[in-house]
């Protein structure tokens, strides 16, 4: 007799999760809707939270140099990518749980489906918030005020594509304000170089987070939810590939900002260089009209930002 060839689908899994994840298989089975609505079992939100943070740590280790304290900020910002982006996910979630039970990849999500109650979901994002907040105390004043002032843009998100045609700018500026706090808990300041970092960082997620889009496109066209997938239509492709041009312009122009030595930034900007190449390659497989595919893209943005990390660390330590 042969075996199924996969298990059967967990219990309260969500459609759009990678098949197999952690949460699904080994989480304890109270924790999963919680977990769910962090969405812990895809990580590839953490990841591009996370990278902008990244990003400005190494490039700012050419200001001044690399010292104990960033390993600590390098770890402790990590957690609080994962932990702030749960919260903004629950928050998310909340505010648009009536759209979510509309649209066919997230109807299964933890509150449509009546996995958890609007009041447990507020609980948790309150939890996850606190626990990121503990870290955050941790960082210098500067960094702190930043932080605090970010959950402003959190608070905006859900709500953007209620009134505006570009709800992936608000999310741009949420996810890479990481770019200017960890610049501020590295340095005590925020250059100039931080705010060209954080303005490719927007620009990207205009990138990515448009292909994301387009996986929705057609239910958020029947419910009136705005996007910038909807808004730019048949005309997508050329804006992302403009997309792409801006990010890899400002994301050099940080380097230049950064480095005055001519090896540490040749080095930097060699990273830009790789990660333009690893965008070019996700337009050239790109279908828009294929779900997988966008979600193929959007997901290959976590190892397209990483890729200038190890560059941009080693141009800091040679600066």
């Amino acid at each position: 007799m042969s075996l199924p060839s996969q298990f059967p689908e967990p219990a309260g899994a969500v459609a759009d999760a990678p098949k197999g994840n952690w949460v699904d298989l080994y989480a304890p089975p109270w924790t999963r809707p919680y977990l769910r609505l962090s969405r812990a079992d895809r990580p590839i939100g953490t990841w591009l939270l996370y990278i902008p943070c990244l990003w400005a740590l190494a490039l700012a280790g050419g200001a001044g140099g690399f010292t104990p304290w960033d390993l600590w900020l390098a770890v402790s910002c990590g957690a609080g990518a994962f932990l702030m982006r749960g919260a903004g996910c629950t928050w998310n979630d909340i505010t648009d749980r009536h759209i979510d039970g509309s649209v066919a990849r997230t109807r299964s999500r933890p509150i449509p489906s009546g996995q958890v109650t609007v009041r447990q979901a507020l609980v948790w994002m309150v939890v996850q918030t606190l626990v990121a907040g503990g870290i955050l105390l941790t960082y210098d004043r500067l960094a702190v005020g930043l932080g605090v002032a970010s959950l402003a843009l959190v608070a905006i998100y859900p709500f953007a594509k209620r009134f505006t045609w570009w709800p992936q700018v608000f999310l741009g500026l949420a996810f890479n304000w990481g770019a200017i706090l960890l610049w501020a808990a590295h340095a005590g300041e925020v250059a100039p170089a931080a705010v060209l970092l954080y303005a490719a960082g927007i620009v990207w997620t205009l990138y990515y987070d448009t292909i994301y889009a387009h996986q929705d496109r057609e239910d958020d066209a029947l419910i009136g939810v705005k996007s910038t997938a909807r808004l730019f239509g048949e005309n997508s492709r050329a804006w992302l590939w403009g997309f792409f041009v801006l990010t890899v312009l400002l994301f050099a122009a940080a380097v230049v900002a950064a480095h005055v030595a001519l090896v540490p930034l040749a080095v930097g900007l060699l990273g830009v260089w790789a990660m333009g190449w690893h965008i070019v390659g996700q337009m050239l497989r790109l279908d828009l009209d294929d779900p997988a595919s966008c979600l193929a893209a959007f997901r290959a943005n976590r190892n397209a930002g990483l890729i200038p990390v190890p560059f941009l660390a080693v141009a800091g330590w040679l600066g």
